[in-house]
C-alpha cells in the first residue's frame, strides 16, 4: 500500500494521509528487520519526527552494512541522506547521495540509481540549486522511461521537472 498521495507542488514532498502513516508505524512496532527499518525512517520523516528518524537511519544503515546486500546499503543511505537533508544540510545531503548514484550507475543499478538522483534533484532543490535539480530529475525521467516504469512514476518525475523549471524562471526573473 502506498501512503504518498501526491507531491506538494511546491516543496516536491510527498502528501501523506498522517493518520495512515501513524497507525502503519504502529502496525510495524519495533520490528528489526531492515526493510521494517527503513520503512520506520521513511514514516517517520514524512510525519516531521526528524530527530527520530535520523536516529533510526544511521542504525538501518548499520544493519545493513553489517547484514545487508550492497544495494541494501545504498537504500539506507540513500533514506538517511534523505533525512539530512529534511533536517537543512543540503551539502551533506547532496555529496552522500552523488557517492550513492555514481556507485549505483557503476553497479548497473539503473532503478537505486534513478531513486538516488531523484533524492539528490529534491536536496539541489531545497538549496535553490534549480538548475542541478531540473538535470537530476530529467535523468530520472529518462531511467523509469528505460525501465518502463509505471504511468505514475514518469509523471512523478515529470512534475519534478517542471517544477524546477519553474522556480528556475522564476529565481531568474526576480
Amino acid at each position: 500500500m502506498s501512503y504518498i498521495q501526491g507531491y506538494d507542488s511546491e516543496t516536491l514532498r510527498e502528501i501523506v494521509d498522517p493518520a495512515a502513516c501513524r497507525a502503519r508505524l504502529a502496525e510495524i512496532g519495533h520490528q528489526r528487520s531492515l526493510p521494517a527499518l527503513l520503512e520506520r525512517v521513511w514514516l517517520l520523516k514524512v510525519l516531521g519526527q526528524l530527530d527520530d528518524s535520523l536516529e533510526l537511519s544511521e542504525q538501518s544503515v548499520r544493519v545493513a552494512r553489517m547484514a545487508g546486500t550492497r544495494k541494501d546499503l545504498l537504500r539506507a543511505r540513500i533514506l538517511h541522506a534523505s533525512v539530512v537533508n529534511e533536517r537543512g544540510a543540503h551539502a551533506a545531503a547532496e555529496y552522500e547521495l552523488s557517492t550513492c548514484a555514481e556507485e549505483a550507475e557503476g553497479q548497473e543499478w539503473p532503478a537505486i540509481t534513478a531513486f538516488a538522483l531523484q533524492h539528490r534533484g529534491r536536496t539541489r532543490f531545497d538549496a535553490g540549486d534549480y538548475d542541478g535539480a531540473r538535470s537530476d530529475f530529467k535523468r530520472v525521467l529518462f531511467l523509469r522511461q528505460e525501465l518502463q516504469g509505471d504511468e505514475t512514476q514518469l509523471e512523478v518525475a515529470m512534475s519534478m521537472v517542471e517544477a524546477a523549471e519553474r522556480r528556475r524562471s522564476h529565481s531568474v526573473a526576480s
